[in-house]
């Protein structure tokens, strides 16, 4: 029987690709920006809200959300213009993945030691396990994440480039940063069941990188590099498939990191360290 005869493989690829298609937009601007930082901050606050619902008895999916879009928003809020400030990612990080490891405690024993494998499915993922309907839930959800950068794309791009300018232009640049935080913690939510909340910055950075190295035209790059995250997705679930023990979310970011490797080596330093936006402003 192929791959497409089991329900769990065409699961994990309906929810795979459409996370990895908003990771990939979200990621290109996540660099583009300088936040990866905050990309990896989301995504330890992934693993403390799902291991906050576990432990309260809720679906986990309810703790992810409610944790990345609240981190989200406070840290758009401390930030200057609605961009994350380090020092508060900083604190915010160190404070919560200590709170995810009480949460943890706290879940395994309460329920029994046989709840302590929660927090490895939750920091890697278990995209093999997900349900039909976890699947649609999965997938509208990230098609809603990338309809939401697609839509914000250009004032994100201008007010990414040239804040100064672009606010003097009118361009609402701080609820534009505090926006795309948002999506940034809806998407690290989505995507942590997925690869976990462990590797999730994988997915986020590996595949925006390398299209931003590739070409220096911002919206070529934008679909490269939510190309490449799907490609990654892929062949990491083909793989997976294929080795049944290699874990899929390992896979996936095996592959997102030799992608990108693979541009270092071939010297596609094309656009620098980053693109130069000749379609941005006005």
């Amino acid at each position: 029987m192929s791959a497409f005869g089991h329900p769990f493989f065409v699961h994990a690829l309906l929810a795979g690709t459409t996370i990895a298609l908003a990771a990939g937009l979200v990621g290109y601007f996540l660099v583009l920006r300088a936040q990866v930082f905050t990309g990896d901050a989301l995504s330890h606050v992934a693993f403390t809200g799902a291991l906050a619902a576990l432990a309260a008895g809720v679906d986990l999916r309810l703790g992810l959300f409610a944790a990345t879009i609240g981190v989200a928003l406070l840290l758009g809020l401390l930030g200057r213009r609605g961009r994350a400030d380090d020092i508060a990612i900083g604190g915010v990080f160190s404070w919560l993945l200590g709170l995810g490891a009480f949460f943890l405690t706290l879940y395994s024993t309460s329920r029994g030691a046989t709840h302590g494998t929660a927090g490895v499915s939750v920091l890697f993922g278990s995209i093999f396990g997900l349900s039909a309907a976890q699947a649609w839930t999965a997938a509208a959800v990230a098609v809603g994440v990338g309809a939401a950068v697609l839509l914000l794309a250009r004032p994100l791009l201008f007010a990414s480039v040239d804040e100064a300018v672009a606010a003097a232009r009118g361009v609402p640049v701080r609820a534009l940063g505090i926006a795309f935080l948002v999506l940034v913690g809806v998407c690290a939510a989505e995507a942590a069941q997925a690869v976990g909340s462990l590797l999730l910055l994988g997915l986020l950075a590996a595949p925006a990188g390398a299209a931003h190295r590739l070409t220096d035209r911002p919206y070529r790059a934008l679909w490269l590099a939510a190309a490449l995250a799907v490609a990654d997705m892929w062949t990491g679930l083909a793989l997976s498939y294929a080795f049944p023990a290699l874990p899929p979310s390992f896979a996936i970011l095996a592959m997102a990191t030799a992608v990108y490797a693979a541009v270092l080596a071939v010297g596609g330093l094309i656009a620098g360290p980053g693109p130069v936006p000749r379609e941005a402003g006005g």
